[in-house]
């Protein structure tokens, strides 16, 4: 009983210690609630309250209009029109599998394509633009935005939006030029050109809707409206509009009617082929196409399974810009810069005379003439004007081992980047000793190199590979008096009223020396075969009013049959422009690309021959 008594004091101290404790950790939270609600309350305060009034607004991007591209005189070759795209955003739809095929499948039913073609359309875009809107059709009818629209509920994920189309007026008219746009790609957007830009935007794919890209884009606008809890507009909950600023216009250096008559040529023949019309003294671009083509327009719009065949897939490549891509022998035409290397490297002076007995034998190999012809003693002009193909060989053959040939191409521009401001281009190739022995001791070649390959490449033929735009710039510069100029399509950039932010003007590439006496041989020599009787173009040209000087060349491509070329600098003596067309499979100079050629003059100088016959008068060339 006593031991009782005595336990008490201690139960009573052991509960106030526990008191004191519970009372102490109450104390404490209580004072880290008020001190986290003082925090929120007060330093954060604002910055809340910034966030709570953002839940309740939306912000939308805005897309640029592109700017407009044009021809040298304002005709428009590019603009925009408004279409109403249904567009599918994934990850608004339904997660349930069930609910979302539902979706997808009434969706097809609506736009006319089967459930497949959806999910394909959605897969094919989403690799292309990951987590961008997935457009379904363009040019939605109004009848189905109607329904759309009042049947939202059904179709969560699925909205109709106004978006920018371009527009080409005349069709395909210079395509491979003015290029095409397209969503922005996952990996594009980790470029430094396309930072700023966000999934779903549109930027230039190819010609020059890709070089001139920042300039044509524009910057996109934002609209910030108020929604309620629902996310669902209010009534005049606009809050702030900042208008999209449309894209700057683009001069090209383009001249339609060249461009037309040039198309036309190439597509009259039915054959691959390029053509190139271009300033010898600025390096401005008249024309510039390439057959087949290809309807741009097409890109406007998710493209079916057989567009994408027809375009990707077809060996006729109409895609391809073979103007610029293009990589082959030469034929003839070669022959003046042939010319321009034996005249500076002392092999040949102006009035060298070779008797061309129609072949000449380099060990076990004969070289002949096109067609068997003998031309007897014949000088540089003349060689020219009949195209003799000994005449070339025996420089060639003076050459094989010196490297004259090859650095006179090199310098002219032929196998090296010619610096036009279009993305589609090839380098090709210059044949040479170096490159050749290089590949031998490798044992990737049969053969070191011989004086029967430097023969070859003397008429544009062999391992040669090239194109009507290097061509051109090899002529020009005979032309101009030694001004490897720029090429360029490109012309100025305007503002929205017309006037001009940016002229575009790229200097020279390089100067090489061209003796005036060389210059005005060769061009005699081009003339005649031209315009004189006995030329080898002067069934085409010796009837056209205005004198020019123009080099045919038939090139073999085995297995092909033989590619068609001609080169023409007008007016003669004084060059403003030259043009360069080849045709595959075209024959003779003379036959094919020399026509071609005739008509993109004709429009230039807005004059036609008088009773042209389009038939060789001389030798094949």
């Amino acid at each position: 009983m006593y031991r009782d008594v005595d336990d008490r004091p201690r139960m009573g101290k052991r509960l106030s210690l526990r008191l004191a404790i519970f009372i102490g950790v109450t104390v404490v939270l209580f004072a880290v609630l008020f001190l986290r609600l003082w925090y929120l309350q007060v330093p954060s305060g604002a910055k809340y309250l910034t966030e709570a009034q953002n839940n309740r607004t939306r912000e939308f991007r805005v897309t640029a209009p592109r700017g407009k591209i044009l021809d040298r005189s304002g005709k428009v070759l590019v603009e925009n029109r408004t279409s109403l795209a249904l567009q599918v955003n994934p990850a608004k739809l339904p997660e349930a599998p069930v609910e979302r095929r539902a979706e997808l499948t009434h969706l097809g039913a609506l736009t006319h394509m089967s459930l497949r073609r959806v999910r394909r359309t959605m897969h094919e875009q989403l690799i292309l633009a990951a987590g961008a809107p997935v457009t379904l059709r363009h040019d939605v009818p109004r009848d189905l935005v109607f329904y759309l629209q009042e049947n939202q509920d059904r179709f969560p994920g699925v909205a109709v939006e106004p978006v920018f189309v371009r527009r080409y007026p005349d069709g395909t008219l210079a395509a491979h030029v003015v290029g095409t746009v397209g969503e922005v790609s996952e990996r594009e957007l980790k470029e430094p050109r396309y930072r700023r830009l966000q999934p779903g935007d549109e930027v230039g794919k190819g010609g020059v809707e890709y070089t001139y890209d920042r300039y044509l884009r524009g910057t996109p606008g934002t609209t910030r409206i108020q929604v309620n809890a629902l996310g669902e507009p209010t009534p005049g909950g606009q809050l702030l509009s900042q208008p999209p600023v449309p894209g700057d216009m683009l001069k090209l250096s383009i001249d339609s009617g060249v461009q037309v008559a040039g198309e036309q040529a190439l597509a009259e023949r039915g054959l691959p082929g390029a053509f190139v019309t271009m300033n010898v003294n600025n390096g401005q671009i008249l024309g510039l196409g390439s057959f087949p083509t290809y309807d741009p327009a097409e890109f406007t719009k998710p493209l079916t399974q057989g567009q994408v065949d027809q375009l990707y897939h077809n060996p006729a490549d109409p895609l391809d810009n073979r103007a610029t891509q293009g990589l082959y022998p030469t034929g003839s035409t070669f022959k003046v810069i042939t010319a321009m290397a034996a005249l500076n490297s002392g092999v040949s002076t102006p009035s060298t005379t070779i008797d061309d007995t129609g072949s000449i034998k380099i060990g076990d190999e004969t070289f002949q003439n096109a067609g068997g012809a003998a031309f007897g003693p014949v000088d540089l002009v003349n060689a020219l004007r009949v195209s003799s193909d000994v005449y070339f060989y025996k420089l060639g053959l003076a050459m094989w081992n010196t490297g004259a040939l090859q650095h006179w191409a090199h310098m002219l521009g032929i196998g090296r980047p010619t610096g036009i401001d279009l993305p589609e281009q090839t380098d090709g190739l210059l044949p040479s000793k170096q490159r050749r022995d290089r590949l031998y001791r490798r044992e990737e070649t049969e053969r070191p190199w011989s004086a029967g390959d430097n023969i070859q490449l003397a008429t544009g033929q062999g391992d040669l590979q090239t194109n009507p735009l290097q061509m051109a710039i090899a002529y020009a510069t005979v032309a101009n008096g030694g001004t490897v100029v720029t090429p360029h399509v490109g012309m100025e950039v305007d503002d929205s009223a017309g006037r001009v932010l940016k002229e575009i003007a790229p200097p020279p590439r390089r100067h090489v020396h061209v003796d005036p006496t060389y210059r005005a041989v060769i061009l005699e020599g081009l003339h005649d075969a031209a315009q004189t009787a006995g030329g080898t173009s002067d069934g085409v040209f010796g009837s056209f009013p205005v004198p020019v000087a123009g080099k045919t060349g038939t090139a073999q491509r085995p297995p092909n049959p033989d590619q068609s070329w001609y080169v023409v600098l007008a007016p003669y003596p004084n060059p403003r422009i030259v043009t360069a067309v080849t045709i595959e499979q075209g024959g003779f100079g003379a036959d094919s690309a020399a026509p071609a050629a005739l008509k993109i003059l004709e429009a230039y100088f807005n004059k036609r021959a008088s009773g042209s016959s389009g038939v060789n008068g001389g030798s094949p060339g």
